[in-house]
């Protein structure tokens, strides 16, 4: 039986990414939700870029933050507990992931407060995923091959960060802030703003 996910709008300098919320990841569903509410993410910026990989934002000093500013430690000071709903949701491209810190310090894993990620990633030959998979001693479903050598994806992420999420329209408007020019910490050198963040119906 299928319940609806709710929907999110986010409108960025780039253009409009559309995503859904997964049901199954119930925290961090309704911490975002509650967040966009808020408006917690307007005029917040994608802080950290990495082509072939992922786009970051919802670190809440970034607004208007100067170029000489230190960027990835911004939060809201708690975090959400891991909700790994795996493999079913693993990091294929269009995948929303909420950061965190280090296992060093965070063994539970539990996620940020308002830091998230889109994955971008890169295409995996079938062969590269059966050498992953011999290292790692792990098996990926016919779902994860498919998507990985297909769309592209960053497996090497799965089961360590939660997804609660994925983008249902707006792709062209990832990759735009994925190839965007950055500087020697992964930050866009032109800002690349998250203007609004709403709650929308299908």
């Amino acid at each position: 039986m299928e319940t609806n996910e709710t929907q999110v709008l986010m409108k960025t300098s780039l253009g409009n990414i559309k995503l859904k919320l997964y049901n199954e990841t119930p925290q961090h569903r309704d911490n975002f939700i509650k967040l966009v509410k808020e408006g917690t993410y307007n005029g917040l910026l994608f802080h950290r870029v990495i082509k072939d990989f992922m786009i970051q934002g919802g670190d809440v000093t970034s607004k208007d933050a100067p170029m000489s500013k230190q960027l990835g430690a911004g939060d809201l000071g708690y975090t959400v507990p891991a909700e790994f709903v795996y493999p079913k949701y693993f990091h294929k491209k269009g995948a929303l992931s909420a950061a965190r810190t280090s296992d060093e310090v965070n063994p539970e894993r539990e996620s940020s407060a308002s830091q998230f990620y889109i994955v971008t990633g890169k295409f995996f030959t079938e062969m590269e995923l059966d050498k992953m998979e011999k290292e790692q001693g792990i098996t990926f479903t016919p779902e994860q091959r498919q998507a990985y050598m297909l769309e592209g994806g960053t497996p090497h992420l799965d089961g360590k960060y939660t997804i609660f999420g994925e983008v249902v329209s707006g792709m062209k408007a990832v990759d735009k802030i994925q190839f965007t020019e950055t500087n020697a910490d992964d930050r866009p050198v032109k800002n690349i703003k998250i203007k609004s963040m709403k709650i929308v119906n299908k």
